[in-house]
């Protein structure tokens, strides 16, 4: 049967010699390992940081959920024997609409399921699941970014065409520097963004922070002490991109690979409350059918999802400089 799993000739074939870095000796009986090796894995951080109340609420692409936006109440002065002031209720409203879907497919043949020692159906299913949700995270990041207010108040720190880098510098020409000895530490720059949530009554339980990993060599190299493998008893950034148990500035501080790139700037960071965005998301089937020009079986889902920004004033991005 050995000739049943020697390379395809198909370009187009599972396994074959077109796919770049494959050897095709690997699914040989013979000599393939029981275990799959575990790819390393980022691990979402949308979940953790956008109010996910309304995911049970959709069932399918172009669903649209209404959220109730919470009422601002006036108190006025009370005098004795005096009428109080009423303020009228409003029901204003703002949808939050599933326009995004992403699906995956694959076919395990028959010979792969009957003769091989690994479970192509369940370690492709999984891989299948991880890209969906790393699609997922980046989509979200990108319309947080998007929905940041530039005015009333201005929470964009830096510009991405910044060309002045230095010190303490967050207006729209500049960008913070950041690393030691006269350039910004990046504790201050987190500073920075944690008084402007507070001018904006912004609670501080549920606030968070997300940057890519140059951002945090940098915070390490200049407040080690706080960032110590020891600091999260070694579990840095295994839970849903979580770098430390504790937090910095008032911040849950989140690593995350899915921040888009920038086209001047280092890059770009972002802080903000839970309740900023709301999301929806939902793997609404999964389903396993014979392939007909095969014998093999399809493996296919597809997963749908939306994100609205509901409190512009509860984020705040920055641009920053590394050199």
């Amino acid at each position: 049967m050995a000739q049943y799993f020697e390379p395809s000739t198909d370009t187009d074939a599972n396994f074959a010699n077109s796919v770049s870095g494959q050897a095709n000796s690997f699914f040989l009986p013979s000599i393939y390992s029981k275990k799959v090796l575990n790819f390393f894995r980022k691990s979402s951080v949308v979940e953790a940081i956008t109010n996910t109340d309304y995911s049970g609420e959709i069932t399918a692409y172009g669903d649209s959920v209404k959220i109730i936006k919470e009422p601002v109440i006036s108190v006025s002065d009370y005098t004795r024997g005096s009428d109080t002031t009423a303020t009228k209720l409003t029901d204003q409203e703002t949808s939050l609409v599933v326009d995004s879907a992403k699906a995956f497919k694959f076919i395990v043949d028959d010979i792969e399921t009957k003769m091989s020692h690994v479970n192509f159906k369940e370690v492709a299913s999984s891989a299948a699941a991880y890209a969906l949700k790393d699609s997922y995270d980046a989509a979200v990041i990108a319309t947080m970014f998007a929905g940041l207010s530039a005015s009333s108040p201005n929470h964009v720190l830096g510009a991405d065409s910044a060309t002045d880098l230095a010190a303490g510098v967050y207006d729209g020409s500049g960008a913070a520097d950041l690393g030691q000895s006269g350039e910004t530490d990046p504790l201050d720059l987190m500073a920075r963004m944690a008084r402007l949530l507070d001018e904006q009554n912004v609670p501080e339980e549920g606030r968070w922070f997300v940057a890519s990993p140059d951002f945090y060599e940098v915070l390490g190299q200049s407040s080690s002490k706080l960032l110590s493998v020891d600091f999260n008893a070694g579990q840095g950034s295994i839970r849903n991109g979580l770098v430390s148990s504790g937090k910095l500035r008032g911040f849950d501080m989140y690593k995350s690979n899915n921040i888009a790139a920038t086209s001047n700037a280092a890059g770009k960071c972002l802080a903000g409350h839970i309740s900023s965005t709301a999301t929806a998301q939902t793997i609404i089937s999964t389903e396993v059918l014979r392939d007909p020009s095969s014998f093999g079986d399809i493996v296919r889902g597809l997963h749908v999802y939306g994100a609205k920004v509901l409190r512009d004033e509860a984020l705040v991005g920055a641009f920053y400089g590394i050199d």
